[in-house]
């Protein structure tokens, strides 16, 4: 990696393991290897979301060009918000794209993402089948949005009534993960989900 890059990224490494903004809002960052060019980072659920008490985890790769170019983000915890991947982990956000600036920062990227958690943008979507229900049906996206959170995040236990059909449909045996994106997709119904895995 070039030299002003590791510079860079050494110091912001530092500037986000330091900041009481980051600490405060439960931000970390850990080395995944000793020349600075991965990253694993982690954020808190933000109060009164329904991400509240899950923890994240981000895969955060640094570009030679850093920071010229913005870092590759994405998230590796499964989560159901209308602006990243439900499947990948991809992430839809303009800093991250075009409108990454030099002088922007890590800390800056973590904060970010930590506040589109909060304030989700469903018109600019990378998860179309989320972003759909998070229009159509705001309730049944935060239900969905908080049993996601609990079962990848570790966020407290969401309300029975999903518990109950995954449930019943991982004692058919279908593999649990297929069996939340399925019942995700399908707005909750039973019977179109267990379709949609029989045909998988």
């Amino acid at each position: 990696m070039a030299n002003i890059a590791v510079q860079r990224i050494k110091r912001e490494f530092k500037e986000v393991l330091k900041s009481e903004e980051t600490s405060k809002n439960q931000i970390k960052v850990d080395l995944v290897d000793e020349n600075f060019t991965e990253l694993r980072g982690e954020i808190a659920g933000p109060p009164d979301t329904p991400y509240e008490g899950g923890r994240f985890q981000l895969e955060i790769k640094i570009p030679e060009t850093y920071p010229f170019n913005p870092p590759k983000v994405r998230f590796i915890t499964k989560i159901w918000h209308p602006n990243i991947s439900s499947v990948t982990g991809a992430i839809c956000l303009d800093i991250l794209k075009d409108q990454w600036a030099a002088a922007m920062t890590l800390r800056t990227v973590l904060l970010s993402l930590q506040a589109l958690l909060a304030a989700a943008e469903p018109d600019d979507p990378q998860d179309a089948v989320v972003a759909n229900q998070y229009k159509q049906n705001p309730e049944m996206f935060t239900q969905t949005a908080r049993l996601w959170g609990h079962y990848y995040g570790g966020a407290p236990v969401p309300g029975p009534e999903y518990t109950r059909k995954i449930d019943k449909l991982t004692a058919m045996g279908f593999d649990k993960n297929a069996v939340i994106a399925a019942l995700s997709s399908k707005s909750w119904d039973v019977e179109t989900a267990t379709e949609l895995l029989l045909n998988n």
